[in-house]
């Protein structure tokens, strides 16, 4: 039998975090604060938390450079302390960092005993108007990325994508050729589009990817101080590479879960079903 890509020789210990973000940094801040003190002494390898974890726009007229953030700002040293006490990587699913006039969609990762860094720029913007949801056009303030990105940790390749990316498998194609053994989809996904297409898209990524999916979302009824309102879908999941949900958080707002990732179950999958040697494309 022809040989398969190597899997991590380890586990991986992973946080998912759920949150119900609003448009203030400050208390997003406090939120994961109070998320990561839950976590200390739990020996988590990856925490997880969703796109736009420190600021989720509410009102869609608000000027989205309020929450653009530099990532020299103070409260990064308390994630920077927090990653090195206990060795684990930190992935914020998306921050809004800007580039130019506009912005980009950024996955940012505090490593320890290394400063934040942008990992992963979103490479499709999400431009529509779906039945039953405000119309959203992320191109007007945000400038698309070019690159898909692996990250690489304790001895696992990690896909980077984000939200509306999930639609696009040829993204995913591409990293299941770099042998990905995780993909991270953090998202804000809308309640319409979610109960539709939520779930099978993301077991799908998994199963032709032959890798773990782990998508940390935000979830339910986010309202700000002036009372506007937004909805999100939540259901964070943990998906293995037969396509098996292995956790659900639902749609009942914040909440996190924690699950050891087991290369054996890569290696069982693509044993069985080694797409490796067969694919032409």
């Amino acid at each position: 039998m022809k040989s398969l890509p190597p899997t991590p020789k380890k586990s991986l210990k992973v946080a998912v975090v759920q949150m119900t973000s609003v448009d203030d940094v400050h208390a997003n801040v406090q939120s994961v604060m109070h998320i990561l003190s839950e976590l200390r002494g739990k020996s988590c390898d990856l925490v997880c938390l969703p796109e736009n974890a420190l600021f989720l726009r509410i009102n869609k007229k608000s000027d989205l450079a309020v929450g653009a953030l530099n990532l020299k700002e103070d409260f990064w040293r308390d994630f920077q302390k927090f990653s090195k006490a206990q060795k684990c990587a930190l992935i914020f699913g998306s921050v809004s960092v800007r580039r130019g006039k506009k912005c980009v969609n950024a996955t940012v990762v505090v490593l320890p005993g290394q400063a934040p860094k942008v990992v992963y720029e979103k490479i499709h913007l999400f431009d529509v108007d779906v039945k039953g949801a405000p119309p959203v056009r992320e191109s007007d303030y945000y400038v698309a990325g070019r690159k898909p990105q692996i990250l690489k940790f304790k001895g696992w390749n990690i896909g980077l994508s984000i939200c509306y990316d999930m639609r696009f498998s040829e993204l995913y194609a591409k990293y299941a050729k770099k042998n990905a053994h995780l993909l991270l989809v953090p998202a804000a996904f809308l309640v319409p589009t979610g109960r539709a297409h939520w779930h099978v898209l993301l077991r799908a990524r998994a199963i032709e990817s032959q890798a773990f999916v782990v998508s940390a979302a935000q979830s339910g009824g986010h309202k700000n101080k002036q009372g506007d309102t937004r909805e999100t879908y939540g259901h964070s999941l943990i998906v293995n590479p037969w396509g098996e949900v292995l956790s659900d958080l639902g749609e009942d707002g914040a909440a996190m879960t924690i699950l050891t990732l087991q290369p054996e179950d890569l290696q069982n999958m693509r044993r069985q079903i080694p797409m490796v040697h067969h694919r032409r494309l």
